[in-house]
């Protein structure tokens, strides 16, 4: 479970990038995060994940706090970001074996994992190529497997479609389904809105740093009374809060 309080964050002291955000996801569900550009999606990940300090606020992963339990907190998330970044020089197996190491995974459930997730991304046959070979969806196929190898109890993705060719986004998204029928808790961020509406148990929409709806895609049909796409839905209720003085919203 991920839990977030009121929570702000501001880069200039003016503006808040994450504007008194108040959330929780709970175990045992696919929730996606969504907004246009700049909205504040990656900045609230980098919150939840300790990558970057609220000015106001607290966040707790399974009731451990962020800043105050940070390493017990750490321990029950992996993190992938939007952007790979891996030791380049080192080969795919050394960079899994230092993962394993930093998470304390036994070396047989190790070794059993890796043979694992390694055959289902399609990268077993690499792993002894340094990273430096690898194209972007190479590499952000291995930061996945490195992610699941200490099987975490909460998993956090940060547009990870990005760069995978349509079987490993299809093995991605059977896979967090998993996750959350197995008990556990999966945040993502896309800009894929297609996928959002099929993968996704509920949706929080963040415009200017605020958390404009939180959700179904169903719960979001119906403010509308309207049976559209989600991404009709969510351009509209973008537009719609845009135009607001004030920011109307809904959040359960």
């Amino acid at each position: 479970m991920i839990e977030l309080k009121n929570v702000s964050k501001s880069y200039d002291g003016k503006k808040n990038a994450v504007d008194n955000v108040t959330l929780t996801i709970r175990d045992g569900e696919i929730f996606g995060f969504l907004g246009p550009n700049g909205a504040g999606k990656t900045t609230a990940l980098k919150l939840v994940t300790g990558l970057l300090l609220p000015d106001t606020g607290s966040i707790a992963i399974d009731g451990f706090d962020i800043e105050k339990d940070a390493i017990e907190a750490k321990r029950r998330f992996a993190f992938v970001p939007d952007n790979p970044e891996v030791f380049t020089r080192l080969k795919a197996i050394e960079y899994l074996r230092f993962i394993g190491d930093v998470y304390g995974v036994d070396g047989d459930i190790r070794k059993a994992r890796v043979d694992e997730l390694s055959k289902k991304f399609g990268i077993a046959d690499v792993l002894n190529q340094q990273i430096k070979t690898f194209s972007h969806g190479m590499q952000q196929k291995l930061i996945l497997v490195g992610a699941l190898l200490h099987d975490p109890n909460t998993w956090i993705l940060d547009e990870p479609m990005t760069g995978l060719d349509p079987a490993s986004s299809f093995t991605l998204k059977t896979m967090m389904r998993e996750y959350a029928d197995a008990g556990k808790t999966v945040l993502f961020s896309t800009h894929i809105l297609d996928v959002a509406e099929k993968v996704c148990d509920r949706l929080g929409i963040i415009d200017e740093g605020k958390l404009i709806f939180v959700g179904t895609v169903n719960e979001l049909r119906a403010h509308y009374q309207d049976d559209s796409s989600l991404e009709s839905l969510f351009l509209r209720l973008v537009s719609d809060t845009e135009n607001a003085a004030h920011g109307a919203s809904f959040v359960e």
